[in-house]
């Protein structure tokens, strides 16, 4: 019914200016009975019609919607920014002894402030065909629960954020962080895990991480290009180094 009413609008609309136009054109005739004039003008008007077109709907447009992307990506960086604060950078420490390939962690990703465009790439691809099989017998998952469930609220309040749609890849992170969560608090206790469950879980652990490592290369890539004194803290406190640590004690690595 709705669209029903919105294409007789748009009709009646269309109508309204085709008649306007005539009119105004019989007008012109009454007064100066010169229709050589005013099918020149016509004419000219119908032949700039296509260019005019060309830069308001799409140069124009297209410029608008970019400067709109733009600005919508910095609010999505953001919220990334505030999720690997409060939940992701702890995430990847707390995981990570679980993993029998961390060596190869820290050389893959032990990114450095000499990295280009093409490092990132290389890490990208690394990262998006990483396999993982974590074993959760090496942490402690009582913390891990606890820890998830106290951030609760504070993930739920991203998915609030409208921004966070926008981004897929993002969102499939918060899914599987959720989802992760859910399972550990479903579990009342860890101790005697069937090795069935305990697969399960690994597995739901292999998927948040894979997710989270793969967005957190991308926004460190992103802090790197525009915020370089965030990069810096980065490079110093990241886990994919050995003996990471936000004092100043000597060069930045790299």
């Amino acid at each position: 019914m709705k669209s029903f009413k919105r294409l007789y609008t748009f009709i009646a609309l269309a109508g309204l200016f085709m008649v306007t136009s005539a009119v105004l054109y019989f007008i012109h005739y009454l007064i100066f009975r010169d229709t050589h004039h005013i099918f020149i003008y016509l004419l000219g008007d119908v032949a700039f019609l296509p260019l005019e077109v060309f830069l308001v709907v799409i140069v124009l447009e297209r410029i608008l919607a970019n400067r709109e992307k733009q600005a919508m990506m910095q609010k999505l960086n953001m919220v990334v920014g505030a999720f690997f604060s409060e939940v992701g950078n702890e995430l990847l420490r707390g995981v990570l002894p679980a993993l029998d390939i961390r060596q190869e962690l820290n050389r893959r990703l032990g990114i450095s402030r000499k990295w280009t465009r093409a490092d990132f790439r290389k890490a990208d691809e690394f990262t998006k065909a990483l396999q993982i099989s974590p074993d959760s017998r090496k942490i402690k998952l009582d913390e891990l629960k606890r820890s998830l469930l106290e951030k609760r609220e504070f993930l739920l309040r991203l998915l609030e954020n409208p921004n966070v749609l926008e981004d897929e890849r993002f969102t499939d992170l918060l899914w599987a962080t959720f989802h992760l969560t859910e399972e550990l608090e479903s579990r009342i206790t860890f101790d005697n895990v069937p090795d069935t469950d305990r697969k399960h879980l690994e597995g739901d652990m292999e998927r948040m991480y894979h997710y989270l490592v793969t967005e957190w290369l991308v926004y460190v890539e992103h802090l790197k290009i525009k915020y370089p004194y965030l990069f810096s803290l980065v490079l110093r406190t990241h886990p994919f180094q050995d003996n990471p640590s936000p004092v100043i004690t000597a060069p930045p690595p790299g």
